[in-house]
């Protein structure tokens, strides 16, 4: 082998051009960068600077390491070389050549070109830079030495503008997002290929893999807008600018100027990735300061031009302030997120001075909005909060000062709900902030009372003070002084509304002593009295609607007595309300002495009073379920009186009772009274407990007093009466405690209390209805009759067996007996003697004029006088009426009164000549 040793041996410098180039070529092809260092310092005039990098660029094989020939570059760039770093050189590939052989050689070589049509800069006469264009492709291309491309550019990284731009903008993101960033995916697309495509396309491929995975990735998305995209922007032939045609009719919103479509791609991205996630957004604006905050890989002195970066500015505040309405998660981690992210574009934009953190502004709840704001709090920006989000013509999400700081009151409204337990998107909020609509509103504040109300802390009046701030806030964000109607989430509900809830919830949850403060004796009263009256009233009722227990010592019940009493100079004893709530609570606590279930499984529930249509069925209820509880009859009675003064429905006839005076409560009264009465004298009966209900009928169901109101039927009156006067006597019934003067025989006593009871209900029952106590008295009164019938034939026969022929040494005395009547034959007796026959419908309206003449002529000592005696019977000594016959008068007296106009009686001419 032939060598050229030492910078003295002249063999190396006196080749030939053809040789030393073919040698240039077979040293490039072996990678003996040491011998083409010296070669090309020897030979400077036949290896110029664009025949040696042809020459490399050919030959130099592109797994070479670029570390190990970057030196050489940037000799043949600076056109002096070091040979200090090798020996001697092996001319053996040429030295058996011939010049001429040599020559033919070297003309039949292929070298490629170093100029390319799609280089960075290629209107300059720059070689190396053409070099290194083609070299790093062919690198990419050939053997996917992708992450050694730094290693051969940065060094020459500011050799060029046009290849500085291309190495940051297009190489630079590539390999981080291949090589540094996602190693482990799929590399889609060459170098070449990857900077010839569109600029959404790339910019869509550069973010491909961003922010997928685990929440933890997420911080990677501010990674990859500063070391991707932003990076990729500075490549100023991606930007155009936009001319008259694109303009939309609104020129106030759109306004001529650069456009990215790459860009453009980017933010759409961005909102996207938000819709889904949103830690994506919150991610990418907790750690990225905007487009100011680039990694350019040490380079220095590149950034956009102003122009563009507030473009890029501009729409990534539009993306943010999109992104925030196209969240759906109402968690109080994203709520505060999304605070921080509108709070700090609002910090780039150079638009929050007084803006607060998120915990000062829950604390001091600022009333501020921009000036404009108003504009844009008008229900025809509805729409513009779900579509077009990204548009430059949206003024819902225009970069301007009055938009991001409503934006920014959203976020901070929708955080103080999320605090409040009602949590709402900021794009429901919004809805409630432009439609105004009242109801929907009024919902939202009592759903955020419930939930308050769920989270309460036992004795934490400080936990109630802010949340009434808060509620109140949310119903006007601006100064009085600033605007004429107040705007804000709540602001549509009356605040006299808001007020009033939050009183009830503060009653609710048992802040007596906070709700009389704030409501009572607070100087400046949020509220009139009436409607403190009313709220107090309608807390008080749904504590007793919540109630399980009647006693209204314990739970609900005495809750709503506390309630009352909370406020003294408000609710004072004698008010309607008052009146009504413990005449309410006294009816209850009566029914807890009882056994009551009106369902199946189900104990009984106090709010069953106030729902149910008729309550005082309930009393019924508890005669059935309660042995003997009709004894207590004043107690039922007072029962009754105070649920009708309590406001409740005596009778689904009736209306109900708004304020308990008046006839309408005369006449409510009269019919509880009635209806009880008759309740128990049906209980009474049910248990064969005839005397009970005979007293009842008799001293309760008796003729009308003057105090009972005539406006209504009374249509229970004469159906218990009926009842009892049907009524027949068994063994289970239960015996009299005591006779009186009544007869000693059982059955005629008990059929002259039923023939009573009749003659009660035919005082009391309506015309239509007399036909039919009038048959139950006829049968009664042939009962009657029968029994003293046969009480006259068992006294006749103990007579005939106690004379004094069956005595021992009698005489015999059959015709004295037969001389004269006996002496010692009673009224009663003689009278049974000449029984009546049973009389009919018409018969017994006669039937009175001749009771007392019977009577009269049963006496012996009229038994001998004439007609003029009728005198001496006024004198209730001398005379003895039976009470049958003084029930059939009455009996008859109410016939005539009802029916006489059947029989042409004269009822008053009757009246005279019984006077």
């Amino acid at each position: 082998m032939v060598y050229s040793s030492g910078p003295g041996d002249m063999s190396c410098s006196t080749l030939s051009p053809p040789k030393a180039l073919l040698l240039a070529v077979h040293l490039a092809a072996h990678a003996d960068i040491h011998g083409l260092r010296l070669l090309s310092s020897r030979h400077p005039t036949v290896l110029r600077k664009s025949l040696l990098l042809r020459v490399i660029l050919t030959n130099l094989p592109e797994t070479t390491d670029p570390v190990s020939y970057v030196g050489l570059l940037q000799e043949i760039e600076s056109g002096t070389f070091d040979e200090s770093t090798v020996d001697a050189i092996d001319l053996s590939p040429v030295s058996a050549l011939s010049d001429h052989e040599a020559a033919h050689r070297a003309k039949k070589l292929h070298l490629d070109q170093l100029s390319q049509t799609d280089a960075p800069g290629r209107d300059d006469d720059d070689a190396l830079s053409d070099f290194l264009y083609r070299r790093a492709l062919r690198m990419d291309s050939e053997t996917g030495m992708l992450s050694q491309l730094p290693d051969l550019l940065m060094p020459f990284i500011h050799h060029s503008p046009h290849l500085r731009v291309w190495v940051v903008s297009t190489v630079l993101p590539f390999v981080r997002r291949n090589c540094e960033y996602y190693a482990e995916a799929h590399v889609s697309y060459s170098l070449n290929e990857f900077q010839h495509l569109p600029g959404p396309d790339a910019v869509r491929y550069l973010l491909s893999r961003t922010g997928l995975g685990a929440p933890e990735n997420s911080p990677l998305v501010a990674r990859d807008l500063r070391g991707l995209v932003m990076p990729w922007l500075l490549d100023e032939s991606r930007w155009a600018e936009v001319d008259q045609g694109d303009q939309r009719r609104d020129s106030e919103c759109v306004s001529l100027g650069p456009r990215c479509l790459g860009w453009e791609q980017a933010v759409t991205w961005l909102t996207s990735q938000a819709s889904e996630s949103w830690r994506v957004l919150v991610s990418a604006t907790d750690h990225w300061d905007g487009p100011a905050d680039v990694d350019l890989g040490g380079v220095d002195n590149l950034s956009l031009p102003d122009a563009y970066h507030q473009h890029v500015l501009h729409t990534y505040a539009r993306a943010v302030v999109a992104s925030v309405f196209g969240t759906q998660d109402t968690s109080e981690e994203c709520l505060g997120g999304l605070y921080r992210a509108v709070f700090k574009i609002r910090a780039s934009l150079g638009q929050g001075g007084e803006d607060m953190p998120l915990q000062d502004a829950l604390s001091s709840l600022p009333r501020r909005l921009e000036a404009g704001s108003a504009a844009l709090l008008d229900v025809k920006s509805t729409p513009y909060t779900r579509t077009d989000l990204l548009r430059p013509w949206n003024p819902v999400t225009s970069p301007v000062a009055s938009a991001t700081g409503v934006v920014l009151m959203l976020t901070l409204g929708a955080s103080v709900l999320a605090g409040l337990g009602a949590p709402l998107s900021v794009r429901r909020l919004a809805d409630m902030v432009l439609l105004k609509d009242e109801r929907e509103q009024k919902a939202e504040v009592c759903k955020a009372l419930r939930a308050l109300s769920d989270n309460a802390p036992r004795g934490d009046d400080q936990y109630w003070i802010r949340a009434r701030l808060q509620i109140l806030w949310l119903g006007n964000w601006a100064e009085q002084s600033a605007q004429d109607k107040p705007t804000g989430p709540l602001a549509a509900v009356p605040r006299c509304f808001v007020e009033s809830e939050i009183l009830k919830t503060l009653l609710s949850n048992t802040c007596y002593s906070l709700a009389q403060t704030l409501y009572e004796s607070d100087a400046e009263k949020p509220l009139p009295t009436h409607t403190v009256q009313d709220a107090v009233y309608q807390a008080a009722l749904n504590a007793f609607d919540n109630a399980s227990n009647p006693n209204r010592t314990r739970g609900g019940l005495k809750k709503c007595d506390d309630i009352i009493r909370a406020f003294p100079k408000s609710m004072g004893p004698s008010l309607p309300g008052s009146v009504r709530l413990q005449a309410l609570l006294k009816a209850t606590h009566a029914l807890s002495d009882y056994r009551l279930v009106l369902k199946q499984g189900e104990p009984f529930s106090p709010v069953v009073l106030r729902v149910h249509s008729d309550p005082i069925a309930v009393i019924g209820k508890i005669l059935e379920q309660n042995d003997k509880a009709y004894t207590r009859l004043q107690e039922f009675l007072e029962m009754g009186f105070n649920l009708v003064r309590a406001g409740l429905p005596s009778h689904s006839s009736l209306d109900k009772l708004r304020e308990p005076t008046g006839e309408r409560l005369g006449m409510a009264m009269f019919v509880a009274e009635k209806r009880i009465i008759s309740m128990c004298v049906e209980a009474a009966l049910r248990e064969d407990d005839f005397e009970t209900a005979y007293s009842y009928v008799v001293s309760r169901l008796g003729a009308p007093s003057s105090g009972e109101s005539p406006v209504t039927d009374d249509e229970w009156s004469w159906q218990a009466a009926l009842k009892a006067g049907q009524y027949v006597r068994t063994e289970r019934s239960q015996p009299p405690t005591h006779l009186g003067t009544a007869s000693g025989n059982l059955e005629i006593r008990h059929l002259e209390q039923r023939i009573e009871c009749l003659a009660t209900a035919l005082r009391v029952a309506p015309t239509t209805e007399l036909q039919e106590v009038l048959k139950s008295f006829r049968r009664c009164e042939e009962q009657l009759d029968s029994a003293i019938k046969e009480e006259a034939d068992s006294e006749a026969a103990w007579d005939a067996a106690g004379t004094v022929t069956y005595v021992p040494g009698a005489f015999d005395s059959q015709g004295t007996e037969h001389l004269r009547p006996p002496r010692n034959i009673t009224a009663a007796a003689a009278a049974r003697q000449a029984e009546e026959a049973p009389m009919s419908l018409f018969d017994l309206s006669r039937a009175t004029a001749r009771v007392a003449q019977r009577s009269f002529n049963g006496l012996p000592s009229l038994q001998g006088m004439a007609g003029g005696g009728i005198s001496e019977a006024n004198n209730p000594s001398q005379t003895r009426i039976r009470k049958r016959d003084q029930l059939r008068e009455a009996a008859t007296g109410t016939l005539v009164s009802g029916v006489g106009w059947l029989i042409g009686a004269n009822v008053h001419q009757g009246r005279k000549e019984t006077e």
